[in-house]
């Protein structure tokens, strides 16, 4: 049996330290109890506070510990429950926290930061070198403080030497269910998901993500360029004409729009049209492929492919996902062929975004299929 310790952090979400708690509570005992067979429990869980005091959720919530982080002289694993978002202000309030991570992760112990939670093994220094995640919201953030790791925000689950994140709040269950597997095997963590009726780890969190297409930046030309992309992302562009637009060369605009966006001009477009095509696809679109082409892939092979590697989803689980759940949306300015999403004349099989020779370079041709835009 292994032993699990459940972080208790004040004003933290309780349910990123509850839903672990009944996850590993449940592997190899809940189903055997539904099924009327002697269970055999596989984890063994304590609860933690700082100070093995009660602690208070942002919403009034109490959580009473069981014991104090400084009484627990052995365990296989521990779970960091997410934080606020002042960073500086949590960790002042929890300074004790980061010196007991760094203790247990000398011994070999597996630590895991559930959402913003993984601020704290960051801030320990424990995410230095390592692949990790958090909430997608928050990335920006963290890259800027914790440069040495290497954040994947796409990602829902990370694990690396004995480091693990998760995305969202309610990746906590994503995670517990992912240690279940990794620690007890698939068929207990198949069985786990069952019994508590929610669904395996998924994979990513690109779906859920309202991320910005570009970072703020001060190039005025370059916003110039992002105009045009965004308004007209279901057309043809090329490089050389958007340079000459802004009476730049093919080469200095590249480089420009790289410094200023953190994006190629092939990526920037990608981006666009994935923001555009989801947000088709939540006010229920029925056909992929009036979605495809009028983002400019008339190839809707392709589109579901290079859909499914953005988000994780194909676009219809995306339809299905989110239809009608997303109020309040930034919208982008619609191309005029495009904006009632109305499939345009067909075009070459290759995409919409091809100038002239289908082979011509990335270098030449913003978003075309070759280079997988």
């Amino acid at each position: 049996m292994l032993d699990v310790t459940v972080v208790l952090l004040d004003a933290n979400y309780a349910s990123t330290a509850l839903g672990p708690i009944e996850v590993f509570h449940s592997a190899g005992f809940l189903w055997s109890v539904l099924h009327g067979e002697s269970p055999t429990p596989r984890f063994r869980v304590t609860s933690a506070s700082l100070d093995g005091k009660p602690v208070t959720s942002p919403y009034s919530v109490q959580l009473v510990p069981q014991a104090s982080i400084s009484s627990i002289k052995h365990t296989d694993l521990v779970v960091v429950p997410s934080s606020g978002l002042d960073l500086d202000e949590q960790f002042e309030r929890h300074a004790a926290l980061l010196p007991w991570l760094r203790r247990k992760a000398a011994q070999g112990t597996y630590i895991a930061g559930i959402c913003t939670g993984a601020a704290y093994l960051a801030e320990a220094g424990l995410l230095d070198g390592r692949d990790a995640t958090t909430h997608w919201a928050t990335a920006e953030q963290f890259r800027r403080r914790y440069p040495a790791v290497n954040w994947c925000p796409e990602r829902l689950v990370t694990e690396d030497r004995r480091m693990l994140c998760s995305g969202g709040v309610y990746s906590s269950l994503d995670l517990s269910l992912y240690l279940v597997e990794k620690f007890c095997g698939h068929e207990v963590a198949l069985q786990c998901a069952k019994s508590l009726l929610i669904n395996m780890p998924r994979p990513c969190q690109s779906g859920y993500a309202v991320l910005p297409v570009t970072r703020p930046h001060e190039d005025d030309k370059i916003h110039r360029a992002e105009t045009y992309m965004t308004r007209n992302y279901g057309r043809d562009i090329s490089i050389e004409n958007l340079a000459r637009s802004i009476n730049m060369s093919p080469r200095n605009f590249l480089r420009r729009f790289k410094d200023a966006t953190g994006r190629l001009p092939g990526d920037y477009l990608r981006a666009v049209r994935v923001t555009v095509a989801k947000e088709m696809l939540e006010d229920g679109a029925r056909s992929v492929q009036v979605v495809g082409t009028a983002v400019g892939y008339g190839d809707t092979a392709f589109f579901r492919r290079l859909f499914k590697r953005e988000t994780g989803m194909t676009p219809g689980e995306y339809r299905e996902t989110f239809s009608g759940m997303t109020p309040g949306r930034t919208k982008l300015p619609a191309t005029p062929v495009a904006a009632a999403g109305e499939p345009r004349t067909a075009r070459a099989k290759t995409g919409l975004n091809r100038v002239g020779n289908p082979r011509r370079s990335i270098h030449r041709t913003v978003g075309s299929r070759s280079a997988r835009s």
